[in-house]
């Protein structure tokens, strides 16, 4: 397109210009599939790599500047750790994590840790967590997650209504699977503090999708007086209008998040920051995309089924639509909500009945001329 991916942009900002999301679902729901199916072989093939504190066991951690993976292992042969997880995280700190509770064993590998790094003792920090207590937590998560998704249903389905509860639930349950996968593709840590991000996902991804849900139904219930529009088309032109609005609140999220990622884990080397910052941009992205192409998409498959709008479908079909039902591109705003305003007043005009005379004349903007007085003769 002429002026480029920013040209582009800059047309969408000044509402110059339209996206036909129809013609991208198909694509969008392909892609989709693909980054779903590549997640969920990733959990089988390479698992998840779950912290300490959902598994139990023992972590060590110690700065060693300049210290390998393979320099570690060989330093902890004969502690009962050389097959440990062993890791560098931070760009300078060694991670060591081992099924190992025996306080005897747990110094062992300090003291090696401390002598590999040329440090005290003191200066490798150790974290022991029980199974038990590993296995607390993740029931906790687990439960969290299914009252969540509970919740949000029962709500979306008052709200609006139930096609559109299964829309956002679908959506959510596709960010939350390429964002974990994301997690098991690289074997990024799973942490307490990713599972927050991963809630704080869902709440960003169902906020951004009942925004373009409440669009809709706004959408629906002034244009649909036409019969000329169908659903897709109505979800189409919804889409457009609430497009830069998520975009811009992508952008404003996304841009404290790199600040965190950046600068909290890269140059400060917290890795906390790290593990919270990488879920939460990662989720940022798919949320926002799945509002758009997975949300709506679904949504306007669904309301397609209903008898209402197969019939309109079937009339534009009849009347030559560019490409069929559901794929032409919507007018600007103001040519459909004129059609729809034109389209309330005729029916008000029709159940009540024809207008009076006067009432006629005064719509015209024809005003009757006062009566001169007479003037008396002398």
């Amino acid at each position: 397109m002429r002026g480029g991916p920013l040209g582009v942009l800059a047309s969408l900002y000044r509402g110059e210009q339209q996206i036909d999301f129809p013609r991208l679902w198909r694509r969008a729901l392909i892609g989709s599939l693909v980054a779903v199916v590549v997640s969920v072989a990733s959990f089988g093939l390479r698992g998840v790599d779950l912290g300490i504190e959902f598994e139990g066991g023992t972590s060590w951690e110690v700065p060693a500047p300049g210290v390998s993976v393979a320099e570690a292992r060989d330093a902890l042969r004969g502690t009962g750790a050389a097959d440990a997880k062993i890791q560098t995280v931070g760009g300078d700190t060694i991670r060591v994590r081992a099924d190992i509770e025996a306080p005897e064993a747990v110094d062992g590998v300090r003291t090696a840790l401390a002598d590999l790094a040329g440090v005290t003792g003191n200066d490798v920090s150790v974290t022991t967590v029980g199974p038990s207590w590993g296995a607390e937590i993740t029931s906790k998560a687990r439960n969290a997650l299914i009252a969540f998704f509970a919740l949000i249903a029962v709500y979306i389905a008052i709200r609006l209504e139930w096609k559109m509860a299964v829309g956002a639930l679908l959506a959510v349950i596709h960010d939350i699977v390429v964002s974990v996968g994301f997690y098991s593709v690289f074997q990024f840590e799973i942490t307490p503090a990713t599972v927050i991000a991963f809630l704080t996902i869902m709440g960003y991804s169902l906020y951004d999708t009942i925004v373009v849900y409440d669009k809709v139904r706004e959408v629906v219930g002034r244009v649909s007086a036409t019969g000329r529009y169908t659903y897709t088309e109505m979800m189409n032109l919804s889409l457009n209008q609430v497009l830069m609005r998520s975009v811009n609140t992508s952008i404003t999220s996304m841009i404290p998040v790199a600040s965190m990622l950046v600068i909290g884990s890269f140059v400060l080397g917290a890795v906390t920051l790290q593990e919270f910052a990488i879920a939460l941009l990662v989720g940022i992205i798919v949320g926002t995309y799945s509002s758009l192409f997975v949300a709506a998409a679904v949504v306007a498959r669904m309301k397609e089924r209903e008898p209402a709008y197969v019939e309109i479908a079937e009339r534009v079909r009849q009347r030559g639509g560019a490409a069929g039902a559901g794929t032409r591109m919507v007018a600007t705003d103001d040519a459909v909500l004129g059609e729809a305003a034109a389209a309330k007043r005729s029916a008000t005009a029709r159940r009540s009945g024809p207008a009076p005379r006067a009432a006629a004349g005064s719509a015209q903007g024809a005003i009757p001329p006062r009566p001169r007085k007479k003037k008396k003769k002398r």
